[in-house]
């Protein structure tokens, strides 16, 4: 996009195709001030505030291309909201400049005054970034997660993926990630949830939709969900127990907390609570646990190592399996093992689902019956 203001000369005040008279000095209405304009998604967005005199005056928006001699008036703008106006012209062709001012005008006179400049927007081709390729839907517990190739993003004015829920009468827009992967909060169990994602690129312009995916959530008592700290503080804090009955997820503040997730330019982090410890090692993994019906290339990491914690925060990835050593509620030390099995952008910000285990015998490092491998 190429935008650029132009000072307005006196000649410009009298340009054909504008039938207002403008007149210096007077009772001449207030002009309009802080014109800007941007091009977005094949069209020409113009905004500007209210002169400072304002009195009711309508404003009178006139375009012309820059190959054009004169130039016309396109729009009449009679209302705007807290002193500041937009109008939006779609009446434009890819790949040329045009030039706009806008004018406050008397309804009753037809005196008119012209902001001080003119901006100068071009238009491009409308090139959309590529379709997102490989979609995915998995079923959670009221919830699906959709994952996608990262295809898009090697276009270098790719800012992000569009995802939409496919309805009965319309499809309905869910929200924009810059990560391949969402998580819709709003599915319900039992119900078939169908999905396609778009990208868009800095300039709006949005591909053509990816294929389409559905799946059916259903209760899965494995799957937790928090949030960073940074997007809900309140559901970013855990604590290990020994039943499934109670609680796990907390106040990231609460002192009782083994462990809490936060997020930063870097990513997102596991950070230790009081008196917990986690292991600076991770191990990549399919599942938590190889039990039973698993598939034959299953991995996971169920012993946990006996040595080698510490309390410094560790970066926290889906696919990973991440060992804790912490204090249970007699004061004994236990063995705790997450596995993050997904991460993306959600309606209230950004998720993490994971599943866990939890010695419930001090010391014991063995986290499942199923065995699995051994420690470090």
């Amino acid at each position: 996009m190429r935008y650029r203001r132009v000072v307005l000369g006196v000649a410009v005040l009298s340009v054909g195709g504008c039938d207002g008279a403008f007149v210096v000095g007077g009772n001449t209405p207030s002009p309009p001030e802080n014109l800007e304009g941007l091009y977005y998604d094949r069209g020409v967005d113009l905004y500007w505030e209210m002169g400072s005199g304002w009195d009711g005056e309508t404003f009178r928006v006139y375009g012309r291309r820059i190959t054009d001699a004169d130039y016309f008036l396109i729009a009449e703008v009679t209302s705007c909201s807290e002193g500041e106006c937009l109008y939006r012209d779609i009446n434009v062709r890819p790949d040329r400049t045009y030039e706009y001012y806008v004018a406050a005008a008397d309804p009753d006179t037809g005196e008119e005054a012209a902001s001080d400049y003119s901006v100068e927007i071009f238009v491009p081709l409308p090139v959309a970034p590529p379709v997102p390729e490989g979609i995915e839907a998995v079923a959670l517990d009221n919830a699906v997660y959709l994952r996608w190739s990262e295809n898009s993003a090697s276009d270098e004015d790719f800012v992000a993926w569009r995802v939409y829920f496919v309805g009965e009468e319309s499809d309905q827009y869910l929200g924009d990630t810059d990560s391949p992967g969402f998580i819709d909060m709003l599915a319900a169990n039992g119900n078939t949830a169908t999905y396609f994602v778009t990208s868009i690129d800095y300039q709006g312009h949005e591909s053509d939709a990816s294929a389409i995916v559905e799946t059916t959530p259903r209760p899965d008592y494995t799957s937790e969900i928090m949030y960073p700290y940074e997007s809900k503080p309140e559901a970013s804090g855990f604590r290990f127990q020994e039943t499934d009955a109670v609680e796990a997820v907390m106040d990231g503040d609460d002192p009782d907390r083994h462990f809490s997730v936060e997020s930063d330019s870097d990513g997102l982090w596991f950070v230790p609570g009081p008196g917990a410890y986690i292991h600076p090692t991770r191990r990549q993994t399919s599942a938590l646990k190889c039990g039973p019906g698993a598939d034959p290339d299953c991995t996971s990491w169920e012993k946990a190592p006996t040595s080698g914690y510490g309390s410094s925060d560790v970066r926290l990835e889906a696919g990973y399996t991440y060992m804790f050593r912490v204090p249970g509620d007699d004061g004994e030390m236990r063995y705790g093992a997450v596995r993050p099995s997904h991460s993306g952008g959600c309606q209230e910000g950004y998720i993490i689902i994971f599943d866990w285990a939890y010695q419930t015998q001090a010391g014991n490092p063995q986290l499942s019956q199923a065995g699995g491998s051994g420690g470090l």
